[in-house]
């Protein structure tokens, strides 16, 4: 760690001290006090999140891909953000797409200086055959990390849209990316412990991203999730409901013209051109 790092507000000491000594209601306590502040400081960014949103789902309605890219705790987010995509709202697994430093081995498992490698994040996305029509957004709580960084250097050179998501203000990456959601998150409740209060206002900006641009791309009928998988019986109880609510058949005939549409969707149109 640099000088310059020290003074990052995701690298400041905590505002609490002698973490050892508190009892378990005071840690709780102090961790809820801190994540509380979490919504107003995401909240300040609505207008940068709504035009990252914006950028990335003009791309994917074109055919174009989300990828996320990230190190650490930040990749493990992005790849969580990208898993849900294809369960919840039924597009390909291969339209949104989490990569982090180190390759799949590092999501359960730590690999050591592969944040630090500045040519490695573009070699993962042209892997993928990255190209102008898909945008990636990098994110890195310092928003400095070299994994990151490089590759929206050469995505920037290749004509690539780039977003980005950071815990500081002023960052290396907001320099760099054509969007960067920047939320100031602050000292982390264990200082420099970025899986924390980073961590989740990072979780908060995904959560955005997708699904508003999900919705936008028609996957949500009303409030309904209706191209969802029926990969598990609660899923399947849900996507009966919605069949119910929305044709007015009984349970078991819902359920009988779901499972042989395989969506709600599928079978709600299905239903209404009987």
């Amino acid at each position: 760690m640099n000088f310059n790092d020290l003074n990052r507000e995701t690298e400041a000491s905590s505002n609490h001290q002698a973490l050892e000594n508190l009892t378990f209601i005071d840690l709780v306590a102090g961790i809820n006090q801190e994540d509380a502040v979490l919504h107003q400081r995401v909240g300040a960014e609505i207008a940068v999140i709504a035009n990252l949103c914006d950028a990335v789902h003009a791309r994917m309605q074109h055919g174009g891909r989300l990828f996320y890219l990230g190190a650490g705790t930040s990749g493990r987010l992005g790849i969580v953000d990208a898993s849900e995509c294809p369960p919840t709202y039924g597009v390909d697994f291969d339209r949104v797409i989490g990569i982090i430093a180190g390759g799949d081995g590092a999501i359960r498992k730590a690999v050591e200086f592969a944040e630090d490698d500045w040519d490695q994040g573009w070699r993962d996305l042209d892997f993928y055959g990255c190209c102008d029509k898909d945008v990636v957004v990098g994110i890195t709580a310092s928003g400095r990390t070299p994994y990151v960084l490089g590759a929206l250097q050469q995505c920037k050179q290749r004509g690539i849209f780039t977003g980005g998501i950071a815990c500081n203000k002023g960052s290396e990456m907001g320099k760099l990316a054509d969007i960067c959601v920047e939320v100031a998150t602050g000292p982390e409740f264990v200082t420099g412990s970025t899986r924390m209060k980073a961590g989740t206002a990072t979780k908060m900006v995904l959560n955005m991203i997708t699904t508003s641009v999900m919705i936008k791309l028609g996957h949500v009928k009303g409030n309904k999730m209706v191209d969802m998988q029926l990969t598990n019986l609660k899923l399947i109880e849900r996507g009966v409901r919605m069949v119910m609510e929305q044709t007015g058949l009984d349970y078991l005939l819902a359920k009988d013209l779901l499972l042989q549409q395989g969506s709600v969707r599928k079978a709600v149109d299905v239903h209404q051109q009987t």
